[in-house]
């Protein structure tokens, strides 16, 4: 797996700087980010974060972060990404011992006829640049057909519908980073969201392409997303119902479940959710059917 790219600064007691990898005291320094902006007003210098392993975008004062040394934040990494390796291995193990098999026409048991199999396709548009390679990473280790494009959040909207008419997919990730902002006016309030306004209206654009959602499945959203009003633009399965923090690997692993799901399958919200890192809290959805065909035979052709 390529880990997060974090570009890491040395750390030492200068001034912060954009790129480096930092924590809120106010928290734990329970989440490490990279600062992706810096402002100063007449009070403090407030700086823009975006999570390195969960899809979070906050806002923090100077004054509560602290630099993390190189090797904490390697530490922090690896143990993030842990759960997405076991997860990938029991996925790859359980995908071989299931794979088709060779069969054979009736009375003709010396040929080697086989079927094949035809996951569904995804299209996987990405608001941070370096989550989005290690999805397509990811994707290509579970043996998936995906397509990464790096868009921002807020331009998401405006580019989906030439996107889906170039790529054709079966499958659809709309993502990027989110959060609440805190203290504002709750969760009923789209404008207390950082992007939740664009994964909404993206979903709606996408459904102007295609509004079936048993023809084109929608994931949308990241941490802490506005999940209800996604659902109702139109995805299939979105973030996050209990506005937690979801992996950034999670919409890998929806994607997975639905692509290597047989087409006269069903799947339950559950099935999927089950599927995923974060689990109930930080994903939903409604039934969906999947997107898996085989196929027969196999031409005996070596390409």
């Amino acid at each position: 797996m390529i880990l997060y790219n974090l570009d890491i600064r040395v750390i030492g007691m200068d001034d912060l700087k954009i790129g480096d990898i930092v924590a809120r005291k106010s928290y734990g320094k329970d989440i490490f980010f990279k600062v992706v902006d810096i402002k100063e007003n007449e009070e403090e210098v407030i700086a823009t974060l975006k999570g390195i392993s969960y899809r979070i975008e906050a806002e923090a004062p100077e004054s509560d972060l602290e630099k993390q040394t190189e090797q904490n934040v390697r530490d922090y990494t690896r143990n993030s990404f842990m759960p997405a390796e076991k997860k990938a291995r029991d996925i790859y193990a359980s995908r071989h011992r299931r794979r088709p098999k060779k069969v054979y026409y009736r009375g003709t048991s010396n040929d080697n006829i086989r079927k094949f199999s035809k996951p569904g396709k995804i299209l996987h548009i990405d608001g941070d640049e370096s989550y989005m390679n290690t999805c397509i990473e990811e994707y290509k280790k579970l043996e998936m057909i995906a397509v990464g494009e790096h868009i921002s959040e807020k331009d998401q909207p405006s580019a989906v519908y030439e996107l889906l008419k170039l790529h054709k997919p079966d499958i659809l990730v709309l993502t990027g980073h989110d959060g609440v902002i805190k203290g504002e006016g709750g969760y009923s309030n789209l404008n207390n969201y950082r992007n939740s306004q664009y994964y909404i209206e993206g979903v709606k654009q996408a459904r102007e392409y295609n509004r079936d959602q048993d023809s084109l499945v929608i994931f949308a959203g990241a941490c802490q997303s506005m999940y209800r009003e996604i659902l109702k633009a139109g995805a299939n399965f979105a973030s996050a119902p209990y506005r937690v923090l979801i992996h950034a690997l999670d919409p890998v692993y929806v994607c997975q479940k639905i692509a290597f799901t047989n087409v006269s399958n069903i799947l339950s919200p559950l099935d999927v959710v089950n599927a995923t890192i974060t689990g109930t809290k930080g994903i939903g959805g409604i039934e969906t059917r999947g997107k898996y065909r085989e196929g027969y035979p196999m031409e005996p052709y070596e390409n």
